[in-house]
């Protein structure tokens, strides 16, 4: 068989692996994969030296279906043999060696004894202050919070929750879905994420998703909300108090192009990526800000902006306090914003929307500068 065919029957192995992972099916989607990487290993051998960027996209490819499917001695194996290939492409060689990391972060999870879902999340910050393998710690710690918070919100949303305003997660949640954070080569700055499973042995709780369709629809919806924060999320979120939320917390996690420029987030050996600009984040917000009645928009000309530090907040008591020049200016009506969006603000530059009424100025949405 030609490349062509053993690779075309590798993507349809892949695909019916990541349908029944979707599904829940986490037996069936390994032994999908672990196929699916026999037919790229056999369409990597029908190469030869004359095609060096298909090698190196099929030995990515090959590696990355041995990582899904579990069996981390064999992609471990695989991605030793082929790095050792003259004419792998330097591509190539960033990408195995990220693959590399995540199969040796994984084998050392096991022998911990902690078990966790099958694709690590990574996450790479690039551009601005931030340099190969380093960046300000206060915008990584930020960024990471922000990652874990949706997360946690996914899981809500997939159990059909009430929207949660006030306090963190459940602690029971919190155990069954907890987010660990791991170590991730060099490039930009990167860092990777992996869901954690509840302890075997532990009584099966058919109400919790499993971890792997977690991580799916998180990718999914931070894809939608970036790309198609209308319709393509609306479809993923039919709840409108989760999907503003969704596109709130996204807003929070892209750039505004100040201090970095662009944060990557995709699952390990993937092609496919989320790539949040600052031009993601103008799209939230136009989305947030659109009028969507006749009262609406007529309100929406009398708002104006403050530029200040946000210094204290009461959801309770439904306010805010902006300092602005050292003066400072209180806002009123907040108390059904979600705590976990507008709380990392605090005692940072943020651009505060109102509206200027009799009984003083109303809020109407917030985000926060770099």
């Amino acid at each position: 068989m030609s490349w062509s065919d053993l690779h075309g029957e590798s993507e349809r192995l892949a695909e019916a692996a990541h349908d029944a992972m979707r599904s829940g099916h986490i037996d069936e989607a390994s032994n999908l994969f672990a196929q699916a990487a026999m037919a790229e290993a056999d369409a990597l051998a029908s190469l030869t030296s004359d095609k060096p960027r298909t090698y190196g996209i099929t030995a990515v490819s090959a590696v990355a279906l041995w990582y899904k499917a579990g069996e981390l001695a064999q992609a471990e194996h695989f991605a030793h043999k082929v790095a050792s290939t003259s004419f792998l492409p330097a591509f190539a060689v960033d990408q195995i060696r990220s693959l590399l990391q995540s199969i040796w972060n994984q084998q050392a999870q096991r022998e911990a004894g902690v078990s966790f879902a099958s694709g690590q999340v990574i996450i790479s910050v690039k551009g601005g202050d931030v340099v190969r393998g380093g960046a300000p710690l206060d915008l990584i710690l930020e960024k990471a919070q922000a990652i874990e918070n949706i997360f946690y919100r996914v899981v809500e949303c997939l159990k059909d929750m009430p929207l949660r305003r006030r306090g963190p997660p459940s602690r029971e949640l919190q155990q069954r879905c907890r987010p660990w954070l791991f170590q991730s080569v060099p490039g930009s700055y990167q860092f990777s994420v992996a869901l954690q499973k509840p302890p075997q042995g532990e009584l099966f709780d058919d109400t919790y998703p499993v971890p792997e369709v977690i991580t799916d629809k998180f990718l999914h919806i931070l894809q939608a909300a970036s790309e198609e924060p209308d319709s393509g999320l609306q479809s993923l979120v039919p709840s409108n108090e989760y999907r503003e939320t969704f596109l709130k917390m996204t807003r929070n996690l892209a750039p505004t192009g100040k201090s970095f420029g662009e944060i990557e987030i995709k699952v390990i050996g993937d092609r496919q990526s989320v790539v949040l600009r600052p031009s993601s984040r103008k799209l939230i917000s136009d989305t947030l800000r659109r009028p969507v009645s006749d009262s609406a928009r007529d309100s929406a000309k009398t708002e104006e902006l403050l530029h200040g530090v946000l210094r204290a907040l009461d959801l309770d008591n439904d306010w805010l306090e902006v300092s602005i020049d050292g003066k400072a200016v209180k806002v009123k009506g907040v108390g059904e914003t979600v705590d976990d969006v507008i709380g990392p603000m605090v005692n940072h530059n943020v651009v505060v929307r109102v509206a200027r009424k009799r009984g003083g100025l109303s809020f109407v949405d917030i985000e926060q500068e770099e």
